[in-house]
């Protein structure tokens, strides 16, 4: 590695040698190429005294090591650091809209003006990402700049349409747009930018219709950047007609597709549940020579999940855990959705190793609800509780009979009454789904423990919350009273079933 980083200044004066003057490199004075660089990289020849070099050597320096693609990259990072220092000031007064402009003009203009191609501009408003606003807040401000600034470029109001985008501010994008075409600065990264704007805000009737004026264009024509919009944007809405029919096109116009485009048309066929197609889509990668890379894994992770495919899924999981377990939360829990809806033997165990995975924070009601659900079929009932308690902690609440259902069957099954009886009470306090089937499967155990009172007890429950005596209240009533008495509200019971018009028990009869 240099000891010195060459300015591209200076590497500019060195291209500028000439072989012939290679041959007395002993005469090249101050401030040409520095001792040091010359020692450091100009080899001497075997029979040769110090004052003789190797020009293959030299020129091959030049000519391989310092190419024009190494001083781009140099240029673009003496860019990068110049701007990370403003971006550094301005993130400071980001509060102080005064001090903000007065950074700005003090160190923006001459630097902006040193790139009038907007480069500087772009490259500001790419680091301030993670501060959409205030990077808008700075593009307005250049937007007023051009009388002393250089004119603003296409690519600096693309960059601004793509934030107000992010923003959500679509009639700002549009604003930024006409700005841009009233000033002849028309480009297909242009209109490419306002119809991700339209994309990403759901608009997508209008992003079609951008497209057909971007068609009608004379001076600029659809990319491939342009089509893989398209894609996402019928991907999105499930329009899996119009997005193959995109896709159609660009074989028409013979356009190489990139890894956007088939992230596009797998994400779609994910939208629409079309997982044959999906696989198609994944296979077609595979074997041809743009490679899936990780956001295809991740979205086939996501498809194999909602699709059930658990094998599939795990071994998509195992080729990116690392990433997934670290950064794609969401993915876990999709993971955990499909060993829920499962029969797998392990599930449980497989579905708390991922648990462990999410942080505290990322606390979601539905799969709370989804955890009692899986703990109440697999009969845990410690566990089930616990999910239960953190659902009440959250003040998250059930509105389906079907989940309270299931969470009644398995106390039912462990017999444990008591446990139910303060679920019910909890439940009613919360504003969870009620049903009769609680308070029946409550009466039900209480008759079973010889525990009439209690029984008797849960009628006043339902009275309290509004929940009339049905056919099937009345019979658990007979056969709790025919088995442990008393006789007189056996009678009782089964007169109100006459009255009720409900069909009383040939062995009713025969008794009374």
């Amino acid at each position: 590695m240099m000891k010195r980083v060459l300015r591209v200044s200076e590497f500019r004066r060195y291209q500028t040698i000439t072989v012939s003057s290679l041959n007395s490199l002993s005469t090249i004075t101050k401030p040409s190429v520095p001792n040091q660089f010359i020692r450091e990289h100009v080899t001497q020849t075997p029979h040769s005294n110090g004052s003789q070099t190797v020009l293959p050597d030299i020129i091959s320096l030049f000519s391989d090591k310092w190419s024009y693609n190494t001083a781009e990259t140099i240029s673009k990072e003496i860019l990068r650091e110049k701007v990370a220092k403003l971006k550094d000031e301005v993130v400071e007064q980001k509060d102080d809209v005064e001090k903000l402009e007065k950074a700005l003009d003090e160190k923006g203009v001459s630097l902006f003006r040193r790139y009038p191609d907007g480069s500087a501009v772009v490259e500001l408003l790419t680091q301030l990402k993670p501060f959409p606003y205030l990077a808008m807040e700075i593009l307005n401000w250049r937007r007023k700049q051009l009388d002393y600034a250089a004119p603003m470029t296409v690519e600096e109001y693309a960059k601004g349409i793509a934030i107000a985008g992010r923003l959500k501010n679509v009639d700002l994008a549009v604003e930024l747009f006409k700005e841009a075409s009233n000033k002849q600065l028309k480009a297909t990264s242009l209109f490419n930018a306002l119809m991700s704007v339209y994309t990403y805000n759901g608009l997508v009737m209008r992003c079609q219709s951008l497209f057909h004026d971007l068609k009608m264009e004379a001076k600029c024509t659809p990319s491939i950047i342009t089509y893989n919009i398209l894609i996402s944007a019928f991907g999105r809405l499930m329009l899996v007609d119009h997005m193959e029919a995109t896709l159609r096109e660009i074989k028409e116009l013979n356009l190489t597709p990139t890894i956007h485009t088939y992230k596009g048309l797998i994400a779609g066929y994910i939208t629409a549940w079309m997982w044959e197609e999906m696989e198609k889509t994944y296979r077609i990668m595979k074997a041809g020579p743009i490679k899936p890379d990780i956001d295809i894994h991740l979205l086939m992770l996501r498809g194999y999940a909602h699709s059930g495919k658990l094998e599939k899924m795990e071994e998509i999981y195992e080729m990116v855990r690392d990433h997934v377990d670290h950064k794609e939360t969401p993915l876990i829990r999709a993971m955990i959705c499909a060993y829920c809806r499962s029969s797998h033997v392990a599930r449980v165990e497989k579905v708390e190793k991922l648990l462990r995975l999410i942080p505290e924070h990322e606390y979601r009601p539905w799969l709370n609800v989804l955890l009692i659900c899986l703990y109440a079929t697999e009969d845990l009932l410690e566990q089930m509780e616990n999910s239960i308690n953190e659902a009440f902690e959250h003040k998250a609440y059930v509105t389906t009979v079907g989940v309270m259902k299931c969470i009644i069957s398995s106390y039912f099954r462990h017999n444990a009454v008591d446990k139910l009886a303060d679920f019910v009470q909890r439940a009613e306090h919360a504003g969870w789904k009620v049903c009769r089937s609680l308070y029946h499967c409550k009466m039900v155990m209480y008759a079973s423990q010889m525990r009439i009172s209690e029984m008797e007890r849960v009628l006043d429950e339902m009275d309290r919350v509004n929940m009339h005596l049905s056919k099937k209240t009345f019979w658990i009533l007979y056969h709790a009273y025919q088995r442990w008495g008393p006789r007189n509200k056996l009678e009782q019971v089964v007169g109100m079933m006459c009255k009720h018009g409900y069909k009383v028990p040939l062995d009713a009869c025969n008794s009374l």
